[in-house]
């Protein structure tokens, strides 16, 4: 700490160079901030999957239906628990952009699937007791002022009504929310598939996909294979997976996010090592004279590497930590807003990659001044006045 002064003395010698190098390494560690609570976001659904659920849609894609004569024959499979369904709703509430998750499902059955999901009794007994009811997550509710006793208006852009209208209706009958100490997707809004199903014009007795609770977590692979071989050469083959599996693979549609992520940051990365070993190798040859006087005066090689070293851990130190502050304040900003709620209902940095980002900027200080230090170490006292 004796050496502090005189470290920073050295790092404000050249203003500019300093202040543009520092500012390089905080545009960095934001960004990487920032891609941390993407990843995480976009992995969120791997995190609250159920081990003991399996999700079942039909083979050729997710869009087409199912018959929901399935359900019965799932029922009675040995090894499973509990059996329900949803269907894609698809519909616009007043915006395009006021996108969210619209599923009818069958009330009971689908909070037991999900026990993380908390619906107060009286507000499940309503939605019970109202055709038109629905309940709404609470992410989505605050983010568009959702109400309990408010009607909901819903076009659909691809389910109509019997009388060929799409305007849906539905009262907004409970708020759910996630267990204490538990995550769960607060941004769906749901349905009663009865009122559903009396009311479409089309595809009657058909469902989007079924979720499979089994009683055995380690027997949910083969349980999966026997629900695919039950329905195997009829005309609607099934493929039932994990709900893990399932999420990893909606995932992959849009891409490998984690490699992606990785390949960016490792980018960035070397390109501010770059810069950064550049700012310090300059500044080392600058002081070439003054390294050699210092040992004239008794400092030791050792001594010439620890202040060639904290020069440049102080400058990632500056610029990296106010880097991941800004990037938590952000990203916090963002997650208590509700502005990303409709597509990525979790947005936060997880403490793991906090202290990654912390690792890391004392591997870039380290890095970037390794070489530099090495030659202030070696450069003998007469060579240096000599270069000076």
């Amino acid at each position: 700490m004796k050496f502090l002064p005189l470290i920073w003395h050295n790092l404000m010698r050249k203003k500019i160079r300093t202040i543009l190098t520092l500012m390089s390494i905080l545009v960095a560690f934001v960004l990487f901030g920032f891609l941390s609570a993407i990843t995480k976001a976009f992995n969120v659904g791997l995190d609250i999957a159920g081990e003991d659920r399996i999700i079942v849609r039909h083979k050729v894609s997710l869009i087409q239906l199912l018959p929901e004569s399935y359900k019965a024959r799932m029922a009675k499979m040995d090894g499973v628990d509990l059996v329900c369904h949803a269907t894609w709703f698809g519909g616009i509430y007043q915006d395009p952009k006021n996108f969210f998750g619209q599923f009818p499902v069958e009330p009971d059955e689908f909070f037991d699937m999900y026990p993380e999901f908390d619906l107060p009794e009286d507000q499940m007994k309503k939605w019970k007791e109202t055709r038109t009811g629905a309940v709404v997550g609470k992410a989505t509710a605050d983010r568009l002022g959702f109400k309990i006793g408010q009607r909901v208006p819903i076009q659909g852009t691809i389910w109509s009504q019997e009388d060929g209208g799409r305007l849906w209706e539905f009262d907004v009958v409970g708020i759910y929310d996630a267990k204490e100490g538990q995550q769960a997707d607060t941004t769906l809004f749901l349905f009663r598939h009865d009122y559903f199903e009396e009311a479409r014009s089309e595809n009657k007795g058909t469902v989007g996909w079924y979720y499979v609770r089994v009683s055995d977590p380690d027997r949910a692979a083969e349980i999966a294979a026997n629900i695919d071989d039950m329905f195997a050469n009829s005309p609607y083959e099934t493929k039932a997976e994990p709900e893990g599996a399932f999420m990893q693979g909606f995932i992959n549609q849009m891409g490998d996010i984690g490699a992606i992520m990785r390949a960016v940051l490792t980018a960035v990365f070397f390109t501010i090592l770059l810069v950064a070993g550049n700012t310090m190798a300059q500044s080392v040859r600058e002081r070439i004279q003054e390294i050699g006087t210092l040992k004239a005066l008794g400092f030791t090689n050792g001594q010439a590497l620890v202040l060639t070293l904290g020069e440049s851990c102080l400058l990632a130190t500056l610029g990296g930590l106010a880097g991941l502050g800004i990037s938590w304040a952000a990203v916090t900003g963002i997650e208590s807003s509700g502005k990303l709620s409709a597509f990525l209902p979790i947005f936060f940095i997880p403490q793991r990659d906090l202290l990654i980002g912390v690792g890391l900027v004392f591997v870039l200080g380290l890095a970037a001044g390794l070489m530099p230090a090495l030659q202030a170490r070696w450069i003998g006292i007469a060579a240096a006045l000599r270069r000076g």
